[in-house]
């Protein structure tokens, strides 16, 4: 477990971007990781976690949180909408907020609660046809509708640069359109391109393997 070494980079990231301490919240992605892995990070005193899928958080969370208090669990996967009530009851921020109709159901379960999670808008800023998120020029009609119809408070945005590409332009897009929406918060960057996240502005930073390891292979 390498906890200790990325907040040490995380802190480091932050004062070389002239940020203050505290600014960047580390999210230990959990993903198809080995209870025991994230039960040392539990123990050393990590509280924030992110989850892909609903039902693996469902499997490993619920026992987690009866044991230990005050733990942050964050949805950065996409989001099936026959899955949202089941996400509502799990976790404390969701990530992939990216289209009308995962909205629309979002709302009106939002309504019937009484309490949102935190709410980020997932951006595609590589435009991959694979990847979940809304087309850069999609965001802020959708923002708006979030906002008005919807009286959704999101956040903040999301974004995954395509592998192969430099992700600082990507980064630079998502706080850009995040800063012409008034949006403060920014979840970017992951085990190998945190650093230059922080650099462009992340509120939040998504990391798996640099914490746990090599991930177990999924079941």
């Amino acid at each position: 477990m390498s906890l200790r070494d990325i907040e040490t980079r995380i802190a480091a990231a932050t004062r070389a971007a002239g940020r203050p301490t505290g600014a960047v919240t580390l999210i230990a992605v959990s993903k198809v990781q080995p209870l025991e892995r994230i039960r040392a990070v539990l123990e050393a005193g990590h509280r924030v976690f992110g989850e892909n899928r609903v039902q693996e958080a469902e499997g490993k969370w619920p026992d987690f949180r009866a044991e230990f208090d005050g733990l942050g669990l964050h949805l950065v996967g996409p989001l099936q909408s026959n899955k949202l009530a089941r996400a509502l009851d799990l976790f404390d921020a969701i990530h992939s907020l990216d289209r009308d109709s995962l909205a629309r159901r979002l709302a009106a379960a939002v309504q019937a609660r009484g309490a949102c999670p935190t709410l980020f808008v997932q951006v595609n800023t590589g435009r991959e046809p694979q990847k979940a998120g809304l087309a850069p020029e999609a965001l802020d009609a959708f923002l708006a509708a979030c906002r008005g119809e919807y009286d959704l408070p999101v956040s903040g945005l999301m974004c995954i640069p395509p592998v192969d590409a430099d992700p600082a332009p990507h980064f630079d897009m998502l706080r850009d359109m995040a800063a012409r929406n008034g949006l403060e918060g920014l979840s970017m960057g992951m085990s190998d391109d945190f650093e230059t996240a922080i650099a462009c502005g992340a509120t939040h930073v998504r990391i798996g393997s640099a914490i746990f390891g090599t991930r177990a292979a999924p079941v």
